[in-house]
């Protein structure tokens, strides 16, 4: 008798393999990848939210500045300017601000090439204390740095932007 007739004549039952595996349960490395995605995806959408109501008060503020349109409310743009850096920035320092610190705040939060303010400063200070007015063509210069500054300026999220004093302190 050859081998193989003997494993023939044996009683053994046929080799039965075993399923593939399946998708499910996942293993452990699957659900840790699961659970990164999320965390990423619920702070994705946090920040989002975040950024939106951060620059719901600037898209106001442009939408108040378009009715804004005549030299007679010349101070109401300044009045809309300083509403809405007080609604960013510490309201204990912006209130304090007149003048040329005033501008000079307002340029501050521009990048250097959209600075304007103290430029236009005679217009801004004569558009706001003069009891003549305005001319139309200063007027038009002021309210394209006001628009300006409600889009491009540098807005700190948190309101508790102070700035950086370089007073000595009196001993």
């Amino acid at each position: 008798m050859t081998p193989n007739d003997i494993a023939a004549s044996l009683p053994l039952a046929d080799v039965h393999l075993s399923p593939a595996p399946g998708i499910w349960p996942l293993a452990w490395g699957w659900w840790l990848c699961i659970a990164v995605i999320v965390v990423v995806l619920v702070i994705l959408v946090l920040k989002l939210r975040q950024h939106l109501k951060q620059q719901r008060a600037r898209k106001e503020a442009l939408k108040l500045l378009k009715s804004l349109n005549t030299p007679e409310q010349f101070s109401d743009i300044n009045l809309l300017l300083r509403q809405t850096a007080m609604t960013y920035f510490s309201r204990r320092y912006v209130a304090s601000l007149t003048g040329e610190q005033w501008l000079l705040f307002l340029d501050q939060q521009l990048a250097e090439k959209h600075r304007g303010f103290v430029a236009l400063s005679t217009d801004w200070q004569q558009g706001l204390f003069s009891g003549k007015g305005i001319e139309q063509l200063a007027f038009n210069q002021c309210y394209q740095q006001a628009k300006l500054w409600l889009t491009k300026a540098r807005l700190p999220a948190n309101g508790q932007y102070l700035p950086v004093t370089t007073e000595v302190a009196d001993v």
